[in-house]
């Protein structure tokens, strides 16, 4: 997950989760294409964050990166959920945003981070 993380270093976080079986390997959304490539062979899936780190980003713009990500083949999407929105308990908001996110992943892994 870090921003400055290379094409090679992502390359061997691929190759380590091949080699010791891990059941995903979590990467921003931008690398999700590259390491879909280099694991579709294999039962390693692909985990994509939305809304990382602060998810404090739209509704709809987390629901755009989340389709965006699947068509690049994340198998599992973990969503940043908007902790101003929690702090003030706006329920309805963090409702709906959970849902629309839930809507686009349909049958992958969503797991829902407060960072």
């Amino acid at each position: 997950m870090k921003p400055e993380a290379s094409k090679d270093e992502i390359k061997i976080l691929c190759e380590e989760a091949l080699q010791f079986n891990f059941a995903s390997v979590c990467v921003n959304s931008s690398n999700t294409e590259f390491c879909f490539d280099l694991l579709k062979e294999s039962n390693v899936k692909v985990c994509t964050v939305i809304g990382f780190p602060l998810g404090s980003t739209l509704s709809s713009v987390k629901v755009f990166e989340a389709e965006e990500a699947i068509k690049a083949g994340a198998e599992e999407i973990d969503m940043v959920i908007n902790s101003g929105k929690l702090k003030e308990q706006d329920d309805e908001y963090e409702l709906h945003e959970i849902q629309a996110v839930v809507l686009v992943a349909k049958n992958l892994i969503l797991w829902l981070k407060l960072f």
